[in-house]
């Protein structure tokens, strides 16, 4: 890896500020490689390093789509829509905030009906019907996951603090 990309001091001090690496009490069985450690009251420390790592692999799927129409950001948490809005006037994604309809990407008579070729969430467990329909599409899904978020059809997962 190139210096470039590789996380600096100020990186590392900006995630550990924004307590990202702060994880849940309970760790799902696929998160346990990202665990640094658990502190005495139960809760569990992320790995920065392994964060750091599953963001630059997230950026290279992003550009790797020729259209960023075709990326869909989809957040059910109010919290997130801000971050997630800004990432999508920036790239020109397509958002999808507040509540997901079902449908969106399998029903083709919906008149919101979207075929997107890269699916970014902010929770697996919030926005579990999207990360659904997405599988149903094979569309691969860009997930931030904390440690006690479910993995099933996150093809990237970014460990993190979500909540």
């Amino acid at each position: 890896m190139s210096s470039t990309f590789a996380l600096s001091d100020d990186d590392a001090a900006k995630m550990l500020y924004c307590e990202t690496h702060n994880g849940g009490t309970n760790v799902n069985f696929q998160m346990k490689q990202y665990v640094f450690k658990s502190r005495s009251d139960g809760s569990q420390i992320i790995n920065i390093g392994k964060t750091w790592e599953k963001i630059l692999l997230a950026a290279r799927a992003i550009a790797a789509i020729e259209n960023p129409a075709d990326v869909v950001v989809v957040s059910g948490r109010p919290y997130a829509q801000r971050a997630l809005l800004k990432f999508a006037a920036h790239t020109g994604a397509t958002p999808i905030f507040g509540r997901f309809t079902p449908g969106t990407f399998t029903n083709q008579a919906q008149k919101n009906f979207k075929e997107p070729r890269l699916l970014v969430i902010s929770d697996p467990r919030i926005d579990h019907q999207a990360v659904t329909e997405a599988s149903y599409g094979n569309i691969p899904v860009i997930s931030f996951v904390s440690t006690d978020s479910p993995m099933k059809f996150v093809d990237i997962g970014i460990p993190c603090n979500n909540k």
